[in-house]
């Protein structure tokens, strides 16, 4: 049992460093959020704070920790921040249609577009921006 488990550890072994980063993302891009809407700035701005304080922290454990990624690499800067940016803004385009037309409240709306945009960034990484390390 003990070895199967470590079989399917290390088989699945990015996939769960790159769950526990997203996760990392996710809490600091919602902590930014809600930090930012507490303090009366607009949900849409507060959205983009939050999708940048995630990035910045999910591009550097990615590269060093799940990735493996030593050595400065402009284009998967690039690629990285590129994927980050259609994500966000699908994000705000989602956060607007469940905020005013759906009203939805702008506390809720985030997490509802997590389960749409989580799955978008992890293939777009594993695929696109990190594609030689895999």
């Amino acid at each position: 049992m003990i070895n199967l488990m470590k079989r399917l550890f290390y088989k699945y072994e990015r996939f769960i460093k790159f769950a526990i980063v997203g996760f990392g993302n996710l809490l600091i891009t919602l902590i930014t959020y809600y930090i930012l809407v507490f303090f009366s700035v607009n949900y849409q701005i507060a959205n983009i704070g939050g999708f940048i304080t995630g990035s910045l922290n999910g591009y550097i454990w990615n590269k060093i920790w799940v990735f493996k990624e030593k050595k400065q690499n402009m284009s998967s800067i690039v690629k990285f921040y590129s994927t980050y940016l259609v994500t966000c803004f699908l994000s705000a385009i989602l956060l607007y249609i469940w905020v005013e037309f759906l009203d939805i409240s702008d506390k809720i709306a985030p997490a509802i577009n997590i389960f749409i945009i989580t799955p978008m960034n992890y293939f777009m990484n594993k695929y696109w921006v990190f594609k030689n390390k895999q």
